[in-house]
């Protein structure tokens, strides 16, 4: 049932509906403490009865609040008001990169800097053992900004037990599961093999690909055919614009390989070289030396 303007759930105040989803609604809301407004997440009464659904719920809010990184969403409260779980976040004002990209391939530029932004937030989750497992342009939002924001733990996955978060071995998390999006999830994921934090290099390799080339590598007819790809298939040759290299083709083929041990081993590591390709693409063309150094560096990967 949706809220009604004015419906208050402890001191939130409810302003406007924002979106509906399958978890619940996403409302505008006023914080009357603080005198703010936040973007007020509203468990749907149909997850209620789910205690997995309710379970990654309450997941997503606690393994989010605990990261505290300008690309990824910021949770400020979890609460329950009269049977309505809720979660408070800041209010986010732009759109999806889904809705980004909906006009197809983006500039190579924007597409690696928006890809290096994305690396950040990961080296931010990483490091507190948060693998997001569900990396996909919808669980990514530009603001007006300008500013990349990570969307949606609900799939993570907490491998650090000193973070104070309950155990995530439940059925959904347990190996023969497969957890995440067709058409992004890194092949131990289609397997249903344990995942790391290399599983989410994969997926971001796919969105990379996708903001290049308009559409994402592996995409196929059916989600069956989808998922061989991901398994068996190469990721097919990408068009040339005038800045895509063949160090940034290289770079999101080495995210996209099957085996987790032959891609970057870290989001730091992707980072790294990202940064290095956006300056080497920066005309004029830079000298030989800092050629040679780059390709240095692209080898040690």
């Amino acid at each position: 049932m949706t809220l009604q303007s004015g419906t208050r759930l402890g001191r939130y105040e409810v302003d406007s509906l924002i979106a509906s989803g399958g978890m619940g609604d996403v409302y505008r809301a006023h914080d009357t403490h603080l005198n703010r407004h936040v973007a007020l997440k509203v468990l749907g009464a149909g997850v209620l009865s789910d205690p997995e659904r309710l379970s990654r719920f309450t997941q997503e809010a606690r393994t989010t609040a605990l990261i505290n990184h300008p690309n990824i969403v910021a949770v400020y409260d979890v609460g329950s008001d009269e049977g309505h779980p809720f979660v408070v976040s800041e209010l986010l004002r732009g759109e999806t990169l889904r809705a980004r990209m909906k006009g197809g391939a983006l500039p190579v530029r924007v597409a690696v800097s928006q890809t290096l932004e994305i690396a950040h937030g990961l080296i931010a989750a990483h490091h507190l053992g948060v693998i997001h497992r569900d990396l996909k342009p919808e669980n990514v939002f530009v603001t007006d900004d300008g500013r990349l924001k990570i969307l949606d733990f609900g799939l993570a996955k907490c491998r650090n037990e000193s973070l104070g978060l309950p155990d995530d071995s439940s059925k959904s998390t347990q190996p023969g599961t497969i957890m995440g999006t067709v058409g992004y999830m890194a092949p131990e994921q289609v397997r249903g093999s344990a995942v790391d934090e290399r599983a989410d290099i994969f997926s971001l390799g796919v969105i990379l690909h996708e903001m290049v080339a308009g559409v994402a590598p592996f995409e196929r007819e059916t989600p069956i055919e989808t998922l061989y790809a991901i398994l068996k298939e190469e990721p097919p040759p990408l068009v040339r614009q005038p800045e895509l290299t063949d160090d940034l083709d290289h770079v999101i083929r080495h995210c996209l390989e099957k085996s987790p041990n032959a891609r970057f081993q870290s989001a730091r590591d992707l980072a790294f070289v990202l940064e290095f390709t956006l300056r080497s693409a920066q005309p004029p063309p830079q000298p030989p030396p800092r050629r040679r150094l780059l390709d240095a560096i692209l080898s040690l990967f």
